[in-house]
C-alpha cells in the first residue's frame, strides 16, 4: 500500500482522546498486516518492540500519538440538540456548519448549527464549545436512545489529495506522524546493521495532557526518545519566522526543554545523509509528548521531529507527502547511527 493510501486510511479513523480503546483493535490489525511484531495495548497505547534489548545497547523510543481533537456530549437539550464540550484545543471560529459524527450506541451524522448570514449582524463571537449545538435531526426522545452524555463526537471530514503531492484531512495531527513511523519501519527492514534496540509507540490521550506518554514511557524506560508530531507550516497571514515551510523537510526541535545532544545528532545525520531539514525553535516546553518523555523516571534524552502542517486543529489539515517521506528517512538513519 502506498504512503498516500496509508495516510488516507489513518486520517479517516475516528479516535477522539479518551476513546482510543474503540479503535485499538482496528489499529493493531492495520499494523500487523505490515509487521510481524507483537503489539501490546496499555491504556490505549500501542507498543511494538524491535531488537533484543541488552544492557550495553541504547534503547530508542519513537512515538506518534493516535488520538485527535473532537467533542464530548455534555447534554441533550429539550429540542434534541447536543450541547458539546471540546476535547483538546479548538478554533471556534471555523466550527459552525461543520459535519460531525456522534459516536453513541451507533454512529450517527450531525451538523453544528449555524445562524444564516441574513439573520446575523456579523458580529457574533464564539468563545466556548458550549455555545454550539449539534443537530442530528432526532428529537430528544429518539436521540437519548442512542446517545448518552459522555459520548464522543468527531469531525466527519474524509481525507483527499490536493495538487502537488499534498494531502488534506482531519486528524493529520498526528496521523501523519503515525505514517512517518510506518514508513520508517519499512525503510529499516532493509538494514541489518542496527546496533540499538528500539520501540515504536503509538500513544493515547496526547491532546488532553500527554497522558498516554507518561505511562508508556515509564514502562518502556528508553535511553533516547523522539516525539514525532506536527509543526506549524507557514500559511497566508502567518509570521514566517515562527513557522516551517511545507516541502522543506522535517522540523528538528531546538528548545531548552529538549536534549541538545539529540538535536545535534539529528542535524548531523541529516547533513551526513543529505536530508533537507529545518529547525523548529521553541523557547520552553514543546506542547508534545516530548515534555513527558524528558522527565520520565530519572530523565530521558528527548527531542522532537515534526512534519510541517497547515491549519492545525481544524477538520482540514494539510501536509506534504514529501515531508513525511523525508522525516521517515531521517528517523531511520538516526536509529542506524545510535551506538
Amino acid at each position: 500500500m502506498g504512503l498516500k493510501k496509508i495516510l488516507s486510511e489513518l486520517s479517516n479513523l475516528h479516535c477522539v482522546s479518551g476513546n482510543e480503546v474503540f479503535i485499538t483493535e482496528k489499529f493493531i490489525d492495520f499494523l500487523e498486516k505490515r509487521y510481524d511484531a507483537k503489539c501490546d495495548v496499555l491504556h490505549g497505547n500501542v507498543i511494538i518492540n524491535f531488537g533484543n534489548r541488552q544492557q550495553d545497547r541504547k534503547h530508542v523510543l519513537i512515538d506518534a500519538h493516535i488520538d485527535e481533537i473532537g467533542f464530548v456530549c455534555s447534554y441533550i437539550d429539550d429540542e434534541g440538540f447536543i450541547v458539546p464540550a471540546n476535547v483538546g484545543g479548538m478554533d471556534y471560529r471555523i466550527l459552525p456548519a461543520q459535519n460531525v459524527i456522534v459516536h453513541g450506541k451507533k454512529d450517527i451524522p450531525g451538523v453544528i448549527a449555524s445562524v444564516p448570514p441574513h439573520l446575523s449582524d456579523g458580529n457574533e463571537v464564539i468563545s466556548s464549545a458550549s455555545e454550539l449545538l449539534i443537530d442530528t435531526g432526532y428529537t430528544k426522545e429518539q436521540l437519548m436512545k442512542i446517545v448518552s452524555p459522555g459520548d464522543t463526537v468527531s469531525f466527519a471530514t474524509e481525507s483527499y489529495e490536493l495538487l502537488g503531492g499534498r494531502m488534506c484531512g482531519k486528524s493529520l495531527d498526528d496521523r501523519a506522524g503515525v505514517a512517518v513511523i510506518i514508513k520508517m519501519l519499512d525503510i529499516l527492514k532493509n538494514y541489518s546493521d542496527i546496533s540499538c534496540s528500539y520501540t515504536v509507540l503509538f500513544s493515547a490521550s496526547e491532546e488532553v495532557g500527554q497522558r498516554g506518554a507518561v505511562t508508556a514511557c515509564y514502562e518502556i524506560n528508553p535511553d533516547i526518545a523522539i516525539a514525532v508530531d506536527m509543526g506549524f507550516a507557514v500559511s497566508p497571514g502567518e509570521d514566517p519566522k515562527k513557522c516551517g515551510e511545507m516541502g522543506k523537510g522535517p522540523m528538528i526541535g531546538v528548545s531548552p526543554s529538549l536534549s541538545r545532544e539529540i538535536t545535534d545528532m539529528l542535524i548531523h545525520v541529516a547533513n551526513m545523509r543529505g536530508i533537507v531539514y529545518q529547525k523548529e525553535i521553541m523557547s520552553g516546553l514543546t506542547g508534545t509528548n516530548a515534555d513527558k518523555f524528558s522527565v520520565s523516571r530519572c530523565g530521558v534524552k528527548t527531542c522532537t521531529c515534526s512534519v510541517p502542517l497547515r491549519y492545525m486543529h481544524t477538520p482540514n489539515e494539510v501536509v506534504d507527502i514529501k515531508d513525511i517521506e523525508s522525516t521517515a528517512e531521517l528517523l531511520a538513519e538516526f536509529i542506524r547511527e545510535v551506538r
